[in-house]
């Protein structure tokens, strides 16, 4: 066992060496095979190595949320500008028209409601073979590091990804933050580590401090979460700031779902992740376009 007592935090992440991305665009992907890699380019750009999600999987343990009342009038909207929608295989098979030609992130675990205080009780709730007649090209998992439902959810994690390596659909490991988890760089390198060493093949976590850090010792994708509702401005600068710091893409949800115009807001994030906009730019863009509706 590990001695914890003489434990160090590494210090040395060498920020200013690139990364070997070897002949492929997607980080820690040069040596899959060539069905993770097909999957993989429909999530990430392969010019920018970027990607804009929207996630609107919040119903699966919230109910009806405010602004996803309609996914089927909502998704239409966003499509022009989002590359990945994230969501349950309820809303997808319901509220999604099979020909958007968007990439697919499946949510694959579920667990208690809103009502129940501890949410870090998951369960595999998607087998495999959804997932394939799905076409998913990830399957995302819920991963609650420090919880008092740690073991059984880096046990649906492993067990995701060793189905998923059996037909080639890549994992996101998806970092939980619950009301007791502390959000410093020091519990997401810890979180996003772990996640990445079980085999995840992009993660999703939040932004913090010496975010550049945790980037550095991830050998997958992260891809950032935009969190609870922010006014756009500063919605928009956590974009930039996030992408900055090594990000791969953004996956917002409220900050484009309860926007008051959430197709501009939308446009406007994706000017950031795959134009290289600043967050002024970027905000600029959404008051004209703002405009350009009225």
């Amino acid at each position: 066992m590990a001695d914890l007592d003489n434990f160090k935090i590494a210090k040395n992440y060498h920020l200013d060496v690139p990364f070997e991305m070897g002949n492929f665009h997607v980080k820690g992907s040069a040596h899959l095979d060539w069905g993770m890699k097909k999957r993989l380019s429909n999530l990430f750009d392969p010019k920018s190595g970027n990607t804009v999600m929207f996630a609107f999987d919040h119903g699966y343990f919230m109910g009806s949320v405010s602004g996803l009342e309609r996914l089927d009038i909502l998704i239409p909207q966003l499509l022009d500008s989002v590359d990945v929608l994230m969501g349950t295989r309820g809303a997808l098979r319901t509220s999604v028209a099979p020909a958007c030609g968007k990439s697919i992130a499946l949510r694959t675990t579920s667990g208690s409601s809103m009502l129940n205080d501890d949410l870090s009780h998951e369960i595999i709730a998607v087998d495999i073979q959804d997932a394939v007649r799905m076409n998913a090209d990830c399957m995302a998992v819920q991963t609650f590091i420090g919880a008092d439902g740690q073991l059984s959810s880096l046990d649906n994690l492993s067990r995701t990804i060793n189905e998923g390596l059996r037909y080639s659909i890549p994992t996101m490991g998806v970092i939980a933050v619950g009301k007791q988890l502390e959000r410093t760089d020091r519990f997401f390198k810890l979180a996003t580590r772990i996640v990445a060493e079980l085999g995840a093949n992009l993660i999703k976590t939040y932004y913090c401090d010496n975010f550049e850090e945790i980037v550095a010792a991830c050998p997958v994708p992260i891809v950032v979460a935009g969190g609870k509702k922010l006014p756009e401005q500063e919605a928009l600068t956590l974009a930039y700031q996030s992408i900055r710091d090594g990000a791969h893409g953004l996956d917002m949800g409220r900050n484009i779902f309860q926007s008051q115009y959430p197709a501009q807001m939308a446009a406007a994030i994706r000017k950031i992740v795959h134009e290289k906009a600043t967050d002024k730019e970027a905000y600029e863009f959404y008051l004209d376009a703002i405009h350009a509706k009225e």
